[in-house]
């Protein structure tokens, strides 16, 4: 299989290239392929039920969090759908109404199809399972701000997140950084110093 990527005299192909050529290697080696044993019962006009998840899935890794934002993310992404296998994307209450008419046998029938996806490439299924399987997780909380995006107020017990080197104590009073040929030192505004070390 032979993918290029290069300049064209059009303003624009699409803006999510890595993703056309990762759905151009799926159609290649027909990974999506399990998706098929999905039976949806639903009316299929433009696409089919296999196009709705699959569909679904480029949603999901071009960032869209709703399906409300399909419209104005990839409604106009044609140079994507192509590489895809399909002449334009669906409409958002099309791809939200195949969601809803999942029963739970088709939901039973889509974990089987994804497992039979990410099964072969998995590195659990290589682990030596006699031993340990070693997971790393930082329950530490740390502060934010107000203006965090999706950020909530949350409790966390014991002490507090130490103070690291994002601390205006901790920072080094100078720093220097060539911008260009002709660079400035930049020189940073003393602060005070805490009493705890760093």
């Amino acid at each position: 299989m032979t993918i290029e990527i290069g300049f064209t005299d059009e303003l624009c192909n699409t803006q999510y290239a890595p993703l056309a050529v990762l759905m151009a290697y799926y159609q290649y080696h027909q990974v999506l392929e399990p998706l098929s044993a999905v039976q949806i019962r639903m009316k299929t006009r433009d696409f089919s039920a296999e196009d709705k998840l699959k569909q679904t899935l480029v949603t999901i890794l071009s960032g869209c969090e709703t399906f409300s934002e399909v419209n104005s993310k990839l409604k106009h992404e044609f140079g994507l759908a192509q590489a895809c296998g399909w002449p334009r994307f669906a409409d958002q209450s099309t791809l939200s109404r195949a969601m809803d008419s999942l029963t739970q046998m088709n939901i039973e029938q889509l974990r089987a199809a994804v497992k039979e996806i990410w099964y072969p490439s998995s590195q659990l299924r290589h682990h030596d399972w006699r031993g340990f399987l070693w997971l790393d997780f930082d329950l530490s909380g740390l502060t934010c701000g107000k203006r965090a995006e999706k950020s909530q107020k949350g409790y966390f017990s014991g002490k507090k997140t130490p103070r690291a080197g994002n601390w205006p104590g901790c920072r080094p009073l100078n720093t220097g950084k060539q911008s260009g040929p002709a660079c400035i030192r930049a020189v940073g505004i003393p602060l005070p110093v805490l009493n705890q070390p760093c």
